[in-house]
This record gives C-alpha cells, sequence and structure tokens, in this order.
C-alpha cells in the first residue's frame, strides 16, 4: 500500500544516549557502522550526549534532554527517561532507541515495520510473563507518552522509591505494549548464553534470525569477545560467572 511504499523512502530514526565514562565514543561509531551494515533504507542515528569527542561525523549529535534527576551516587537508572519528553528535537513518528551496549549482527529495518504506531520492546527475559519491557531496544511514537516522562519529572524521587529502574515504570504506565518477537532480540546473559556447567565447554552463539544481542550488567561485549566476566564482590560467583570468548563479537561489533 501507500504507506509501505512511503516508508521504504523515508529516513529511519535511530537514537542512542550516552553520558559519562563508562562507555566511549567507539561503541556509537560501532553501532553507527552496523546500522548502516545491516540497513537497506536510509536511516540517520542521532546520539544524545554530554560529550561528542570522538563521534564519527555523520553521527547527529544532540544535548541530553534536561531532566529533573534526583542525586544518584551511582550512574542514575532514570536518566533515559528524559527521551520520553515532547517536544523532543525535531523528531516526530516512530524511533527505535538503543542501547550502547548491544552487538548488532542483522536486519535492524524490520524493527521498523513491526506493529507501527506502538510501543514494541523486549520482555524482560528474567521477568517472563511480568508484563515487564527490558529497555535495550524499544521503539515508540515521539509524543505519544509525554506523561511517561512528565509524571518522573514532577516527582522523581516518589517514581523512583516506587519503581527503581525506568523500565519498571514504563512498562507500569505505558498502556499497552507489544513485544518484539523472542529471536529479534535477545540477552547475551539470559537468551544464548549455555546453562552452567555447559557455559564452559560451549560457545553463547545468537541465532540466525537475532538482530539484536543485548550485554545487561556484565559483560560487555568487549569483555565477551575474549571470554572475560568481571565479577565484583562476591568471588565465589566465579564458580557460574564464566563465558568462553566469543569470536562472533568481533566479525559484527567492531569496525571492517
Amino acid at each position: 500500500n501507500h504507506y509501505n511504499l512511503l516508508r521504504v523512502y523515508m529516513t529511519q530514526t535511530v537514537i542512542c544516549i550516552k553520558w559519562g565514562t563508562r562507555y566511549g565514543s567507539e561503541y556509537v561509531n560501532r553501532m553507527n557502522r552496523a546500522i548502516k551494515r545491516y540497513n537497506k533504507r536510509p536511516t540517520r542515528l542521532i546520539c544524545f550526549t554530554d560529550d561528542v569527542t570522538g563521534i564519527d561525523e555523520d553521527v547527529i549529535t544532540r544535548d541530553i534532554p534536561p531532566v529533573n534527576l534526583p542525586d544518584y551516587e551511582y550512574s542514575p537508572p532514570f536518566r533515559k527517561v528524559s527521551l520520553w519528553q515532547y517536544p523532543l528535537g525535531d523528531l516526530e513518528g516512530d524511533v527505535l532507541y538503543l542501547d550502547l551496549d548491544i552487538v548488532i549482527c542483522g536486519d535492524v529495518d524490520r524493527f521498523f515495520d513491526y506493529e507501527p504506531g506502538e510501543y514494541c520492546v523486549a520482555e524482560n527475559w528474567t521477568q517472563i510473563g511480568k508484563n515487564i519491557g527490558n529497555t535495550s531496544c524499544y521503539r515508540f511514537p515521539v509524543g505519544r507518552y509525554k506523561h511517561i516522562f512528565d509524571d518522573f519529572n514532577a516527582d522523581p524521587a516518589k517514581i523512583e522509591k516506587k519503581y527503581g529502574i525506568s523500565q519498571k515504570y514504563i512498562s507500569d504506565v505505558v498502556g499497552k505494549m507489544v513485544y518484539w518477537p523472542a529471536d529479534w532480540v535477545v540477552s547475551f546473559k539470559h537468551t544464548i548464553m549455555p546453562p552452567w556447567p555447559l557455559n564452559f565447554f560451549k560457545t553463547a552463539i545468537p541465532g540466525p534470525n537475532t538482530s539484536v544481542v543485548a550485554f545487561t550488567g556484565k559483560p560487555d561485549p568487549d569483555e565477551a569477545m575474549i571470554g572475560e566476566w568481571p565479577v565484583e564482590g562476591e568471588h565465589w560467583k566465579k564458580i557460574y560467572k564464566f563465558t568462553k570468548p566469543c569470536p562472533w563479537i568481533e566479525d559484527y561489533w567492531l569496525d571492517k
């Protein structure tokens, strides 16, 4: 139909957010190059950031939108809520958000074709059936859910105390959620990692229909690539927190 034909020629928008020092500009650049590698349609990457140093020139950079955050001792778990405000620069329509600690390994265009106009998200892998989306990879129509930002901004301490992390808050108040097909967006630790003790002998590998592998917590992609799984505090966890090196990460993620 005319809508699908028009979409082929429209520029799609992927957004990400980078603040602090945990993830450097190379994470943004690798995401940008992977999008170009796998997308057939015109697609732009917009990075909302507090530091543009080292980011490729063809990535559009914007200041992180203002948000009223409580005082955090560590990395702000509600920083991403800033992207639900409206207006959000010149953005309109469906926008795909990707965390920096993901590896793109397949088609990204299909994320824009699936259930257009709806809030689409990965079902959280550790809370299946609990109606919680994992916001490592989600798509939303800009402006429709501005109440998520407005309500948080009005009383952030209350919402932080109730929910702890932003994806629980968003899942509770967004209304209708549509989950991506389960094999499109997978978790490194909770989907493709062989169960203990097989993880000591078998390599975690994404399936042929996977487009995004999410690395929540540790290890990060660069660590899993070489078989490192940092464990802080309770070192007995090394008994089961182990990954064999994953050379496929180098193939998909590093610049070629």
